[in-house]
């Protein structure tokens, strides 16, 4: 089992930052490929970004290309999300979420999901 909290989500204006993590307790977590989804109102789960077990392998969906990073520090068990230049179709909740593939994008190769943490960016 792991366990996956989110945190560092809020409201922000257009063109504004925020930093999620994810902490991981339970199993090891650098065993796991990492990934970020989220999930608007009324909208399904999206891939945003994903990153392998050492961090030398990255992924992410065309929209946030060049304004999201991921990155991890498996010392702490925890997996970052920079999001930069947020934008309005930004606003979801972002979950995190742990994988036993070497890296993953789509949500039934992740085996376990943190609750999720809200971002908001105004116009």
């Amino acid at each position: 089992q792991v366990q996956l909290v989110e945190s560092g989500g809020g409201l922000v204006q257009t063109g504004g930052s925020l930093r999620l993590s994810c902490t991981a307790s339970g199993r090891t977590f650098s065993s796991y490929a990492m990934g970020w989804f989220r999930q608007a109102p009324g909208k399904a789960r999206e891939f945003v970004a994903a990153i392998n077990w050492s961090g030398g392998n990255r992924d992410y969906t065309n929209s946030v290309k060049g304004r999201f990073t991921i990155s991890r520090d498996n010392a702490k068990n925890t997996l970052y999300l920079q999001l930069n230049n947020l934008k309005p179709e930004d606003t979801a909740v972002y979950f995190c979420a742990a994988s036993g593939n070497p890296i993953a994008t789509i949500p039934y190769e992740f085996d376990y999901w943190g609750q999720g943490t809200q971002v908001t960016v105004s116009s």
